[in-house]
């Protein structure tokens, strides 16, 4: 008798370990993994109003990306999608709403890559692009190369005829002009946005969009417009967009680190993620966060920092049932 309940007990445990098997791998119809800087933001939730307005704009991103690939669309369009809303939300330091220069200036920085082909593109420095991300995408598409920077940057976006501003207080607002005005000792606004997606032909992108660092003097560029660094995809691992101090997500690769772990030493996304994010970069103080998701749809969004803007959104195949969170501090919103 005894025999007879072990028998059962295992066959009742294998049955269950199947069942959780089979729900790991439910396939995903596409995945939409968004961030928008990360930082000291311990605080920010304790402020109902502001951290609303976050949410809403990170949901709002989603929905961008959602609705492209919906249609039909790739995943790089999803990505430059999510990239434009986030370049012209004033919230966020990308586009409008970078962070100043020490010289009172606002410098920007944008990459993209293609996990098919692992085409990429990249612009640094860009001084009058509306949407740096759009010439990033026009580097990888319609060039030989895969970063441009300076005034060879914003020369090619003139001819491929992307928009421009004239004057490069465009990217200003009250806040940053205030910064300019005092040059304060210190920001709290330092970050990126990015994207990476998992289309539903199952191709990954990733693309990272920054106001850069506040107070960068001569030139300086960090790790968003640095393939390998702040941006990566490979079909055959993960797509990842980061953000943090830039100079240790450089030395580090963080964004390749990754896809290596997972490809190489067969790590799962999250475990090789945690492990640059809380060991790696930890040692050497580098300060930030990164999303990423493989190729199988799993997805990865750990973070050192305060704080990190974040989210995603997923559509099962089976089903067509859409899962979505975003958040800030360590727990996501419900």
């Amino acid at each position: 008798m005894k025999r007879f309940q072990l028998i059962v007990l295992l066959g009742s445990i294998c049955l269950s370990l199947a069942a959780l098997a089979g729900q790991a791998q439910e396939k995903r119809e596409y995945v939409i993994v968004v961030h928008g800087g990360a930082g000291a933001m311990s605080g920010l939730e304790q402020n109902a109003e502001l951290s609303a307005h976050y949410y809403a704009a990170l949901d709002s991103a989603l929905d961008a990306g959602a609705a492209v690939l919906d249609r039909g669309g790739k995943g790089e369009e999803a990505v430059l999608a999510v990239l434009r809303y986030f370049e012209s939300n004033p919230l966020f330091n990308a586009g409008i709403g970078a962070t100043c220069t020490a010289a009172g200036t606002f410098e920007l920085d944008a990459s993209i890559m293609r996990g098919q082909d692992l085409s990429a593109g990249a612009v640094a420095g860009l001084k009058h692009v509306k949407h740096p991300i759009e010439a990033a995408y026009r580097v990888m598409t319609q060039s030989e190369h895969v970063m441009m920077a300076g005034e060879g940057a914003e020369q090619f976006a003139r001819e491929h005829g992307l928009d421009m501003v004239d004057d490069n207080l465009y990217f200003a607002t009250p806040k940053t002009l205030k910064w300019v005005e005092q040059l304060k000792r210190e920001s709290k606004k330092n970050g990126t946005v990015g994207c990476v997606v998992l289309d539903k032909a199952g191709n990954l992108t990733a693309g990272t969009s920054t106001g850069g660092m506040f107070k960068k003097k001569w030139g300086r560029i960090g790790d968003s417009p640095v393939i390998g660094a702040g941006t990566y995809a490979d079909n055959a691992s993960c797509a990842v967009s980061c953000t943090g101090h830039g100079e240790y997500f450089i030395r580090h690769a963080v964004a390749y680190n990754l896809c290596a772990r997972y490809k190489y030493l067969n790590e799962p996304v999250e475990q090789a993620a945690d492990y640059i994010i809380h060991q790696e970069l930890n040692a050497e103080a580098g300060n930030g966060g990164l999303i990423a998701v493989d190729k199988e749809g799993h997805i990865a969004m750990p973070f050192n920092s305060g704080g990190m803007f974040r989210g995603y959104l997923y559509k099962e195949a089976s089903t067509g049932a859409v899962h979505r969170q975003v958040g800030i501090g360590k727990n996501m919103r419900p």
